[in-house]
């Protein structure tokens, strides 16, 4: 979900220049409260919150109407309602939300073949090949609008220009329901003007680096020397931001998708302090990772854990496995290991497992003996069972004891990475 609220929305003009502006990044508008008012019309216009409507859930989503009171993802639902106490929680439908998503990747496919997912609600286009089908950028770019919600029943906006990364600002600064062009000899005008927040990845300690130096604007980040991008954000970041202000961006739209990572989260329904009970919601968690891991062909050679209190103080650790894995045996113990050198003074509110670094399973060395073996058999055997009977046929043992008992049923489960569909 963008930041975004709506507000300082601009769109071209219908006869806006296109030249050069062959590359289109489409994104849905609030994409699962869009679908939440599609299958509910009543809901339409009202601030809309898509989250557990109990317990200690998370917002997934929230309509523009919720946003403008300060509604964001990943804030806890009754802070939330506290900030647009008016607004309605509806439960997530994550399945409807997929089929849909299919739907529309099916449209921008029908346009043009060099479609590259972000995620579940938004995807980059390249339409420079498509010219002498459906005509020019602009004209390609306002066929896609008509065309999803002419099928859908939903709105997206869209950014074309010469980049990835202008692109996908022009649609940021157009949503809802926007269209923004800029052309290819526009670009430095355009970015210009922006604050150094709108570059992409320009997190919010790294925009304060830039800011407490007087960079607001890309204006001024132009006219910065090196030393003092370098100075703020070190060389690598440096190096990027200079390139991106100056609106070069060599990246192609690739169609092949490579997961980064693969990981899970639970928000617990109370606040858990029993050590016993977390090692083993990480074991669980681990599991669920590793069979999502077997089940695409991948292996990870990182495992990060990440810790909420019930302060929302947020820690986080990883390590470099010796060997990468899909056995959840070795991630749960990894998941474990990184979990007691957290410092921790407070009950625990969320935790999450995640791999990263995946490679595809066996494309490294091969090794003289393999120490997960028999884990490896046992957990062939559970995906085997899992096919045939159904999740939840077969757990661990030691996962039907203190962790039930200690109340660590999750209020919102998530996965952090679904798998492209």
């Amino acid at each position: 979900m963008g930041r975004g609220d709506g507000s300082g929305r601009i769109v071209s003009a219908a006869d806006a220049d296109d030249t050069g502006a062959g590359i289109l990044h489409v994104d849905m508008d609030a994409f699962y409260a869009a679908v939440e008012v599609l299958d509910d019309p009543s809901l339409a216009g009202k601030p809309i919150i898509v989250g557990a409507p109990e317990g200690r859930g998370v917002v997934s989503s929230a309509s523009y109407e919720a946003r403008r009171f300060g509604v964001r993802s990943a804030m806890p639902v009754g802070q939330a309602l506290r900030l647009c106490p008016t607004a309605t929680v509806v439960s997530p439908h994550f399945d409807r939300y997929i089929a849909l998503s299919r739907q529309v990747m099916d449209i921008f496919r029908d346009v043009t073949p060099l479609v590259e997912p972000l995620s579940i609600d938004e995807a980059f286009l390249d339409v420079r090949g498509a010219r002498r089908l459906w005509g020019r950028p602009g004209e390609i770019a306002r066929m896609l609008r008509r065309k999803v919600r002419d099928e859908t029943g939903l709105t997206c906006s869209i950014g074309a220009a010469a980049t990835k990364h202008v692109a996908k600002m022009a649609s940021t600064i157009s949503k809802p329901d926007g269209l923004l062009i800029v052309a290819e000899a526009d670009t430095q005008r355009f970015l210009a003007a922006r604050s150094v927040r709108a570059l992409w990845g320009v997190g919010p300690k790294a925009a304060e680096a830039l800011e407490s130096r007087g960079l607001r604007t890309v204006a001024d980040v132009l006219d910065a020397p090196t030393s003092v991008l370098e100075h703020a954000l070190g060389s690598a970041m440096a190096h990027r931001v200079w390139h991106l202000s100056r609106g070069i961006d060599p990246r192609e739209v690739t169609t092949e998708r490579v997961e980064k990572s693969v990981g899970h989260e639970e928000t617990f329904g109370e606040d858990i302090d029993d050590p016993r009970v977390l090692r083993s919601e990480f074991r669980r968690l681990a599991d669920r990772v590793a069979a999502r891991l077997r089940s695409h062909g991948w292996e990870a050679g990182v495992v990060a854990v990440k810790v909420r209190l019930s302060d929302f103080t947020t820690l986080s650790r990883s390590q470099t496995l010796a060997d990468p894995t899909s056995v959840g045996q070795r991630i749960g113990e990894t998941a474990i290991e990184l979990f007691e050198t957290v410092a921790r003074d407070l009950p625990v509110r969320l935790i999450g497992v995640r791999g990263e670094k995946l490679r595809p399973s066996g494309s490294g060395a091969l090794a003289l003996w393999d120490d997960d073996e028999d884990w490896r058999r046992v957990e062939d055997a559970l995906d085997g069972a899992t096919a045939k009977f159904g999740k939840g046929a077969v757990t661990r043992a030691t996962l039907l004891g203190p962790a039930r008992a200690g109340g660590a049923a999750p209020s919102h489960p998530r996965a952090d990475h679904p798998p492209a569909h």
